[in-house]
């Protein structure tokens, strides 16, 4: 789940700045607010299309986008706590809200199904349905 909750930070922005192996990610944009983009579809559609490459994105979002596939890979290894929980937010609120979207996110980032495998128990525990 802390895979798929990554994917979550990283549609909500809470995005990450690479760091050496054994380092956190930044939290330099822990103060955005999630909420808020939950809120507002067109601002959640412009953070998709950026991780899809679709649009420009915004400079988290962009940070965003480059650590995904390593938060994926590492299960989320490097988030801090805050991280983890606006990760869940954003994926139940995706799959809840936004199923289409989700599912397009998913077709890029985990094309094989191997993070879905990865995470479902996890994500089950927190009462999200990844099927």
């Amino acid at each position: 789940m802390k895979c798929v909750i990554l994917l979550c930070v990283v549609i909500a922005c809470a995005s990450v700045n690479a760091r050496p192996e054994n380092s956190k990610y930044t939290t330099k944009y822990d103060n955005v607010d999630l909420d808020a983009i939950i809120k507002n579809d067109r601002l959640l559609r412009n953070y998709v299309d950026c991780l899809l490459g679709k649009k420009k994105c915004t400079k988290d979002g962009e940070e965003l986008k480059g650590i995904l596939p390593d938060a994926l890979k590492n299960k989320c290894a490097k988030c801090s706590d805050f991280q983890k929980e606006g990760a869940k937010k954003m994926v139940h609120h995706l799959i809840e809200d936004h199923r289409a979207w989700w599912d397009e996110l998913e077709a890029v980032y985990d094309p094989e199904g191997t993070y879905r495998k990865n995470y479902e128990a996890d994500a089950k525990k927190e009462g999200i349905s990844l099927k």
